[in-house]
């Protein structure tokens, strides 16, 4: 049996050769084997290295191996002291070897000693030796150097959240932090954001190549045209004539692209090394499959030569729902890179993946104070029917659709049918009800909604499902008099015309007027003219809501509106009318990561086509299958023959069966042991055949043959969506005869700038006080402040600049200058403000006062600048009245000292070596000025305007 070290050895060998390295034993190396040699027990001044790594005959890093088990967070010393020994007789890329490693073969670490602070990572293998000699070729100017000296950012262009977002980031890539979250509301621009720092991240900071990571396929399309229309702040080209970019629609990587556009969904079928990957897969939204993707295991990936973890520099993930987080998190990591998040609506797993690392918070409400994003007006319209369902009287006719081919036929009902509001357009559909929204609808919009106007608003109208939303379409067009262009289903069931074109045309062009949609445009589509949002489906996540709503929010010229929309003035809000009580529903962060049992039949065959192949959602497929294989027409089962490569539903069902049947696992491992050359039997004492149980190994690929072939039919969408019709093929029931009525159609919420400020600033001044609470125990400054409040002239301005640091880190937004205009917009009477510099808000002082004021320690927040010239004054009055006068030049020198301690806390001797001290002759000048008094005053003002 091999030893822990023994077992970790082979395996870093294996992971070296696959890497493209060549290995030898000390004494018997060949440097003709290729670029990458590796060297076991290497000799140095030090004793023998474990690996020593050299490209192109040069000697440029070292392996410490350690066993299996061991934790390699303080192997790194003795690294360095390999990479700094001395060698005989070969040629060493620098004195210090520039690249080390350790690894216990779970897991690798590694650190490039030339960079800025030389800094230990974890790395999902070891790298290829032709990237090591690309940064060789760099120099000393590694991508980490570069990354401190960015130049300038020209703000032309951009709006001032975008430029605090780009500052922010390039801040955290300074202090080499791997990843960084930013947050920016819905139509403030983050994908022109993205695209502005990745340009400055290739032209100045060198990154050889860029991963943008997409929810879903059409919004990798709409990256790419962002990127088409960028146009360079410096050069004046598009930033495609500069760089290119590919947009992947096929498991091809181009070699010379330096932005890759990509679904997650595409790069792990990459990964995996499969020559394609369906397209279909790529156009759900992970919203919509919350449900599955919670009941998927994490991916697991394993290393690719011909993507290696080096390929990519830097990973922006845009859009990603939370599950990703869980189920693709190792996708994610498999990349030597800084990781980037774009959202606009953050879930609490969003921020653990990101590290806390939260460098922009730009709310919506925000943007609405900004300028950047539109509110909404809230319209609240509600129907009997909608709300308390209705009952269909036995023995009265009611039509019935058979899903999958929409055939129609009538029957009388042998009891009555009551349903719920909850069952509309699920299982029961009343087009008296929908008709009776719209038509309330259309009865409004001119009059309520949108008052003086005459064309149809671009209105989005959100459905439960594709038969609900063909439904309101053909309504629609009937209440308003329209002819087919004027409303369009937007789906991605939608046949004939491409959703794409539907989309460009719902955006550019004067009709549709009306799109009906399930979930394609319900997240990232931008459609700026969209002036109303009417919820006909209700939903359950909150971010999800967030993100629907996003929509509507983006603003808009009135020249571009206008030519779309003729008769709209400006883009000033728009209305979300709440058909189904949306706005009032609880709201929740989505599925919970946890295993969630009853999975329903769609989720289920969603989970397995995203690579769960856990036994019992195999065994419980298996079994719905089989039921439904007994209720199939043979015109229904050939349907179903042609999209499964002529398989039938029991076949299939049988197929996953056998996946997890351990007969079947067992017989097939036998057979894969005998062809092996493996026996698979012995004699008895009478000469009888006794089977032998096949290795583990052989169960385990008995196991992988059978759940592959098994699994593999379900990656086609079309066989998916089949089965998923067949499986609901419980007639669905067209209520015509429930008649419907309007109870409720008023205004609800309706959302101003003013409303957007009041709800912000009150946000920031609640993220303020719950980080006081939580935190006073642990930074010094707030020990002080909030515990021993006595102690206060001990405060250095070190322990505030800390303070300040900590809560930016926290959440950006609570900076000093937008803590001062929050207190000041909630409560102005008992806010104080300075004319003068030194009153700044943004003095990191003014801390001292806010923190105090959080408290409720003072009635009246006024600038610590002010506070301090209030005790500088009293104290120049004390001095008068006791005869201490100063002269003029001590005046003036006083005053630099008053001014001091209000921007910096304290002034000392040492002070006066800098401006602006200096300029008026610095210490010397002071003491002469002063004389044996100098010291003891600097001390008592010091004790006096701090206190």
């Amino acid at each position: 049996m091999l030893t822990p070290e023994q077992r970790a050895r082979q395996i870093i060998d294996d992971q070296l050769q696959a890497a493209g390295w060549h290995i030898f034993d000390s004494g018997k190396q060949n440097f003709s084997a290729g670029p990458g040699v590796a060297i076991r027990e290497f000799q140095t001044s030090t004793g023998p290295a474990d690996y020593a790594l050299f490209v192109d005959r040069k000697l440029v890093g070292i392996i410490e191996a350690k066993p299996e088990g061991t934790s390699l967070t303080a192997v790194a010393e003795q690294t360095v002291r390999y990479l700094t020994s001395t060698t005989k007789f070969v040629q060493r890329a620098a004195d210090q070897l520039p690249f080390g490693y350790e690894a216990n073969g779970d897991e690798v670490r590694f650190c490039d000693w030339r960079d800025p602070l030389p800094r230990s990572r974890n790395v999902f293998s070891f790298h290829r030796p032709e990237t090591l000699r690309a940064w060789l070729a760099d120099g000393d100017t590694t991508l980490r150097h570069r990354l401190q000296g960015l130049p300038v950012l020209a703000t032309t262009g951009l709006r001032d959240c975008q430029v605090e977002a780009i500052r922010n980031l390039e801040e955290s890539f300074k202090h080499d932090r791997p990843r960084a979250l930013i947050q920016m509301a819905t139509g403030s621009g983050k994908t022109f954001t993205a695209v502005s720092f990745i340009y400055r991240l290739i032209k100045f900071a060198g990154a050889k190549r860029i991963l943008f990571l997409v929810d879903r396929g059409n919004l990798g399309r709409q990256t790419l045209t962002e990127f088409q229309q960028y146009v360079t702040p410096d050069d004046g080209r598009k930033f495609t004539d500069l760089y290119n970019v590919q947009n992947l629609t096929s498991n091809r990587l181009d070699s010379v692209s330096k932005v890759t556009i990509t679904t997650i969904q595409r790069l792990y079928s990459m990964l995996r090394g499969e020559a394609e990957f369906e397209a279909g897969n790529e156009e759900e939204s992970s919203f919509e499959s919350a449900a599955a993707l919670a009941m998927v295991r994490p991916k697991e990936v394993a290393y690719n030569p011909a993507i290696p973890p080096e390929t990519y520099d830097f990973v922006v993930i845009d859009e990603c729902h939370r599950s990703i987080y869980n189920v693709w998190q190792q996708v994610l990591e498999y990349f030597d890179a800084h990781l980037i998040g774009l959202t606009a609506t953050p879930a609490k797993q969003t921020f653990g993946f990101f590290n806390r690392n939260l460098v922009m918070e730009y709310s919506h409400e925000r943007a609405v104070v900004d300028g950047v994003n539109v509110g909404s007006d809230i319209y609240l319209l509600s129907t009997v029917v909608s709300q308390q369902g209705a009952t269909v009287e036995k023995g009265l006719p009611v039509q019935h659709v058979e899903r999958l081919t929409r055939k129609k036929r009538w029957e009388a009902l042998d009891d009555d049918l009551p349903y719920a509001a909850t069952q509309l357009d699920r299982s029961v559909t009343n087009p008296n009800q929908i008709r009776t929204v719209i038509r309330e609808f259309r009865d409004v919009l001119f009059t309520r909604l949108f008052p003086g106007r005459s064309i149809v608003p671009k209105t989005l109208i959100f459905a439960k499902s594709d038969d609900h939303a063909d439904r309101i379409v053909d309504i629609v067009r009937e209440e308003f008099g329209k002819g087919n262009d004027f409303c369009k289903k937007i789906t991605y069931g939608t046949t004939g015309e491409k959703a794409d074109d539907l989309i460009k045309r719902f955006r550019n062009s004067f009709e549709p007027r009306v799109a009906v949609t399930v979930d394609m445009i319900s997240t990232g589509t931008d459609i700026r003219p969209l002036e109303c949002l009417l919820f006909m489906r209700d939903v359950r996540s909150r971010v999800y809501f967030d993100q629907m709503k996003g929509r509507g929010t983006r603003i808009i010229s009135t020249t571009d509106l206008q030519n779309v929309t003729e008769d709209a003035p400006a883009k000033t809000h728009f209305v979300l009318v709440d058909a189904v009580g949306v706005t009032h529903s609880e709201k929740k962060d989505a599925a919970t990561t946890e295993r969630i049992k009853g999975l329903s039949f769609k989720d289920l065959l969603k989970a397995v086509s995203l690579g769960n192949t856990e036994p019992e959602h195999l065994a419980s497929l298996a079994k719905r299958l089989a039921r439904l294989h007994q209720q199939l027409k043979p015109a229904e089962q050939a349907l179903v023959s042609q999209q499964a490569h002529g398989a039938t539903v029991q076949e299939l069902a049988g197929r996953l069966y056998d996946a997890v049947d351990p007969v079947k696992v067992e017989e097939v491992a036998t057979q894969l042991a005998a062809a092996a050359g493996e026996p698979t039997f012995t004699l008895g004492p009478e000469g009888e055949e006794i089977p032998v149980e096949p290795a583990p190994e052989y169960f385990r690929k008995a196991e992988e043959q059978l759940t592959t072939a098994a699994v593999a039919p379900f990656d086609s969408p079309e066989l998916r969506s089949i089965l998923e019709k067949l499986h609901a093929q419980k007639d669905l029931v067209i209520d015509h005869l429930s008649p419907d009525e309007v109870l409720v159609s008023e205004f609800g919420e309706r959302f101003s700038p003013e409303q957007a400020a009041a709800k912000l600033a009150q946000q920031q001044v609640d993220k303020f006080r719950a980080f006081i609470e939580a935190h006073n125990a642990e930074i010094l400054a707030l020990q002080v402040l909030h515990n021993q409040p006595w102690r206060r002239r001990e405060l250095t301005y070190r322990q505030i600049r800390d303070l300040a640091e900590a809560l930016k880190l926290e959440s950006p937004d609570l900076t000093p200058a937008h803590l001062w205009d929050a207190y000041e917009r909630l409560d102005k009477a008992r806010v104080r403000s300075s004319a003068s510099s030194t009153g700044s808000k943004n003095l990191l002082t003014n801390l001292i006062n806010l923190v105090q004021f959080a408290l409720e320690r003072t009635d009246v927040l006024e600038p610590f600048a002010l506070t301090v010239e209030q005790r500088y004054q009293q104290w120049l009055h004390q001095q008068q009245l006791a005869g201490r006068l100063f002269t003029e030049p001590q005046r003036q020198w006083l005053d630099m000292m008053k001014d001091h301690i209000a921007t910096s806390l304290t002034v000392e001797a040492e002070d006066f070596g800098y401006a602006p001290f200096e300029d008026h002759g610095g210490f010397g000048r002071a003491r002469a000025l002063f004389g044996d008094e100098l010291l003891p005053v600097v001390k008592e003002l010091n004790e006096v305007l701090a206190a």
